[in-house]
């Protein structure tokens, strides 16, 4: 069965510091954390603050792409998880038709949300995950970590310097 989950959050591993998204259940109190890439983490930052941008980024692109080709994205499905890697689909309508596609959870996410799609995981993953909540929203018991406001998010996101990420080597 698939669970409605929406973005609670965008933090850092403090052991790893590893960028983590955090999915909260839509109407229920069960989390599921996933770990994933900086890049991917910038995106759903970037539109977590809603900050914009004069040409398109990869996202906003793609989200470019399947609107000038007569798609929409309708919903992003976390389907499972094996060897620790969380596998997702992107369920595209266009002209009738119904499309799915396979990708990662990270640029599902990114994706959906600029695309005002829905996120769906499935009830497994929301089981196995099992992060108690407390009464504030926080996660009880489990390795502290560092989350941002949307503001914080913009803030940091301005200062940055295309020399912070590094360099790309193939």
């Amino acid at each position: 069965m698939l669970i409605e989950v929406k973005v609670q959050s965008l933090g850092l591993d403090r052991a790893t510091s590893d960028p983590v998204v955090i999915l909260k259940e839509a109407d229920g109190p069960r989390v599921l954390p996933i770990w994933i890439g900086p890049g991917e983490a910038s995106a759903i930052a970037i539109r977590l603050a809603g900050m914009e941008f004069p040409r398109p980024l990869t996202h906003d692109l793609l989200t470019s792409i399947l609107a000038g080709l007569g798609g929409e994205l309708r919903r992003v499905l976390i389907t499972r998880m094996d060897n620790d890697t969380y596998f997702a689909e992107l369920i595209i309508h266009r002209n009738g038709e119904v499309f799915s596609v396979d990708a990662r959870p990270s640029d599902s996410i990114a994706f959906a949300l600029r695309a005002e799609a829905g996120i769906f995981a499935d009830d497994s993953l929301l089981e196995h995950a099992h992060v108690d909540m407390d009464e504030e929203g926080d996660a009880i018991d489990q390795e502290p970590r560092e989350t941002l406001d949307p503001q914080s998010l913009q803030d940091y996101l301005k200062k940055l310097n295309p020399e912070d990420f590094g360099r790309f080597t193939p």
